[in-house]
């Protein structure tokens, strides 16, 4: 059984490869793991799992690390009707090690992944099944209620919030504190912050006005000192432009998959605008990587359905399965309860998921008892925070 993972990691996506290695064992297969993804695995790079978590405490740390344990990579595979050579070596090398399956832990562009190399393995008529694990923090994956790291990002951010927010009140004037959140194309994360009670939520599924923003603000200021914002870092005007590139010398550069990279500005562009129209204090929070690796705030509902994900795609492998990727179906908010299902992994691939505009406030500034319903399972109980003096 051949394990990886690629993209962004998350506090989640070590829990999922335990759960690959723990299937595998079950099943009496050997657990190999690509090291930095399939690039790596292409020069060469393995590492025999069973050796490297000899013992049960080994197991269980790698459960609770955060970050991606093996090592990651953006390698975009090309279409295998135009270059078949590189498939031609990747099937070489997993008939070395004689794969029955290949597993690959990551967002839409592992399962991308997966979809080129199932296609390519049934032309030459190969026996390898090929499953994709989902992950990412920005929960945009189609086919799939929710994605593991989702929930643990989710937790930080609310937990995030709500400690900003008794901060920006310690003074007694007018303040406006954009925390600026991951999310490039959707806004889950972002969304999720409604946990902690924000004034407005800026997604970038509503372009975003710079003039009604000012105008809400105002208003807000008007009957109370400190205002909180979370926006998405990809939040765009009417036209279609990225708001953080107004901070950018050159604009968003792209990755190997055409996809945005680094974003990062736009909470410092707001925070500059906001505080030359209204001339009230502002600040910019960038809570950055911290979202995805912050393990202290992990979700144990994330991390014990990760797991479960991982075993579940060695399942899916055993029982013939291939091209597909797990997924969770919901069956209830309260009490909650999913159950893991398949989908075609073409139709995951290469797609994106956005907040429904019905879970989206009229004025596109805020999020619906939807939204809230959904995200509170996944982000589990609060700690309790003292509330501010009336």
């Amino acid at each position: 059984m051949l394990v990886g993972q690629s993209g962004g990691p998350t506090a989640a996506i070590n829990a999922s490869l335990a759960g690959v290695i723990d299937g595998a064992r079950a099943a009496g297969l050997r657990a190999m793991g690509m090291r930095y993804g399939i690039q790596g695995f292409l020069n060469g790079r393995m590492i025999d799992l069973d050796s490297a978590l000899p013992n049960k405490d080994s197991f269980d740390l790698l459960r609770r690390t955060p970050s991606s344990w093996l090592g990651s990579c953006r390698y975009k595979l090309p279409e295998p009707g135009t270059d078949q050579s590189v498939y031609q070596e990747l099937f070489e090398r997993f008939r070395e090690i004689d794969a029955t399956a290949v597993l690959y832990i990551g967002g839409n562009d592992s399962m991308d992944t997966i979809a080129k190399l199932g296609s390519y393995g049934r032309s030459i008529g190969s026996s390898i099944r090929f499953i994709g694990v989902p992950k990412t923090i920005d929960n945009d994956l189609m086919g799939t209620d929710h994605t593991p790291g989702y929930g643990s990002a989710a937790r930080f951010v609310v937990t995030a919030l709500r400690e900003l927010a008794r901060d920006a009140d310690v003074y007694d004037l007018k303040s406006v504190t954009f925390v600026e959140i991951m999310g490039r194309d959707a806004g889950w994360l972002a969304a999720s912050s409604v946990l902690a009670e924000p004034d407005l939520i800026l997604l970038p599924e509503i372009p975003l006005v710079e003039d009604a923003l000012v105008e809400r603000l105002s208003e807000l200021l008007s009957h109370k000192n400190t205002v909180m914002v979370g926006v998405s870092e990809g939040v765009c005007t009417p036209d279609g432009h990225l708001v953080c590139e107004r901070t950018m010398a050159h604009g968003a550069g792209t990755d190997e998959f055409g996809h945005r990279a680094a974003l990062s500005g736009t909470s410092r562009y707001l925070a500059s605008m906001i505080k030359g129209r209204l001339g009230c204090k502002t600040r910019a929070v960038e809570l950055s990587t911290l979202q995805r690796c912050a393990s202290h705030a992990a979700s144990r509902t994330d991390l014990d359905e990760a797991f479960e994900l991982g075993r579940a795609g060695v399942e899916a492998a055993l029982a013939g399965e291939s091209v597909r990727m797990c997924a969770f179906d919901r069956i209830s908010n309260d009490p909650y309860a999913t159950r893991t299902a398949l989908v075609d992994v073409s139709s995951v691939a290469n797609q994106i998921r956005s907040v429904p505009r019905s879970w989206i406030n009229a004025d596109g500034m805020g999020v619906s008892e939807e939204m809230l319903s959904y995200v509170r399972p996944l982000v589990g109980k609060l700690p309790p925070l003292l509330t501010a003096l009336s």
